[in-house]
């Protein structure tokens, strides 16, 4: 039988056993299923992070991949336990807590089931209600990856259109500028990578080189603004001086060469960190 991948994504670190447990259930339901992680460093119940992480993976995944998220500060709540389907034919296993927003939003979802746990949950663990991600999304996905059951038989088939979302903000522009959304950071480096397309920034009509000012905000907060490069790579500026790039996404993004520039700015994430973009 031909085995599918199993992603797993979780706020858990590895500093215990948790991440450690899911796979270990994987393994009693196939010991061949191959096992990867996506990562398990989201910032604990950042579910808007997980929806972005899963977004800048899947593309990379063939079809058929199951992947495992797992951000569920709701845990023992009545939110939804739900497989997807995306319009790629990959699985994503999931709360339905917001983690799907991006999925929904970029990839589009052809078909969500709510996991009947009746069935589709670690046996003997029916006195647990805080470690869902192993009772139930690790077992269900492992069984889905390793075709021990069908998508079909997780559960009852819900509504696409009532999968929770995040608020989502989408890129405008304007004659001279482009407000858009600071999405994520680059974790490790401090960059902020914006929601701004690299073909929605070239109709400002900016070569490499050229100066952009770029203004941020929290809110109605203004935290930033400035006038910066755009450059092909951090060698096309002084060590401390900011930069505007293209990133691994194709979209916009912001860094100090050799500092994080979320750290000198106290800059977060998500739809109410706006960043407005123009040639200067």
């Amino acid at each position: 039988m031909m085995m599918n991948a199993l992603v797993l994504q979780s706020d858990f670190g590895i500093e215990d056993g948790a991440v450690s447990a899911m796979k270990g259930v994987a393994h009693s339901v196939s010991r061949v299923i191959p096992i990867y992680d996506n990562t398990h460093d989201i910032p604990p119940f950042d579910i808007w992070a997980a929806s972005y992480r899963l977004w800048q993976t899947v593309a990379y995944w063939p079809k058929g991949t199951v992947f495992v998220s797992i951000v569920d500060p709701g845990v023992g709540t009545n939110r939804k336990s739900v497989v997807v389907k995306t319009n790629d034919d990959q699985y994503i296993v999931t709360p339905d807590n917001g983690t799907l927003t991006h999925i929904a939003k970029k990839v589009g979802i052809k078909a969500m089931r709510e996991i009947d746990e009746k069935i589709n949950r670690l046996p003997q663990s029916g006195a647990s209600h805080t470690f869902h991600g192993r009772d139930v999304y690790a077992y269900t996905g492992s069984r889905l990856a390793a075709g021990v059951i069908m998508f079909e038989e997780v559960g009852p088939a819900l509504n696409t259109e009532e999968v929770v979302v995040s608020p989502f903000y989408e890129p405008v522009l304007t004659e001279n500028k482009i407000e858009g959304s600071i999405d994520i950071l680059d974790i490790r480096f401090g960059n902020l990578w914006t929601n701004i397309s690299r073909e929605m920034f070239l109709a400002l009509e900016c070569e490499y080189g050229d100066h952009v000012e770029v203004t941020i905000q929290n809110e109605s907060r203004q935290v930033y603004n400035n006038v910066m490069t755009f450059g092909r790579s951090f060698a096309s500026i002084h060590i401390g001086e900011p930069l505007v790039y293209v990133n691994s996404l194709d979209n916009m993004a912001i860094a100090i060469n050799q500092g994080s520039f979320a750290k000198a700015y106290n800059i977060g994430t998500g739809a109410s960190w706006r960043i407005t973009m123009r040639k200067s």
